[in-house]
């Protein structure tokens, strides 16, 4: 869960939308340091073979479809997930970059 201001956040119901999106092959949402909410929202996406979109249409398609304070903050765009040994989709990998040196562990 991710916690923005006050505000629970569930990364499953975000990527349930992104994986909407006609030009999503992979989703991925955690969240990130905000100096002002504690947390923001991340979306890492894998686009489909010969599709495009930016970080402006991700972020729009999620308004249009979640409440504002739960769209992405920032998409960072990936040609491949980590994955587990299992074949999850690594997240702490993912979020590790961002939360090193922030003196908390999430």
């Amino acid at each position: 869960m991710i916690i923005s201001g006050s505000e629970n956040i569930y990364p499953k119901e975000v990527e349930e939308v992104l994986y909407r999106h006609p030009a999503v092959q992979d989703a991925a949402v955690f969240g990130i340091p905000d100096e002002k909410w504690g947390e923001s929202v991340c979306a890492a996406i894998v686009l489909k073979p010969g599709a495009s979109a930016s970080e402006t249409d991700i972020v729009e398609f999620c308004r249009a479809n979640l409440a504002g304070y739960k769209k992405p903050r920032m998409v960072k765009f990936m040609d491949a997930m980590p994955r587990t040994s299992i074949g999850k989709i690594a997240k702490a990998e993912l979020r590790e970059p961002y939360w090193r040196g922030s003196g908390r562990k999430i």
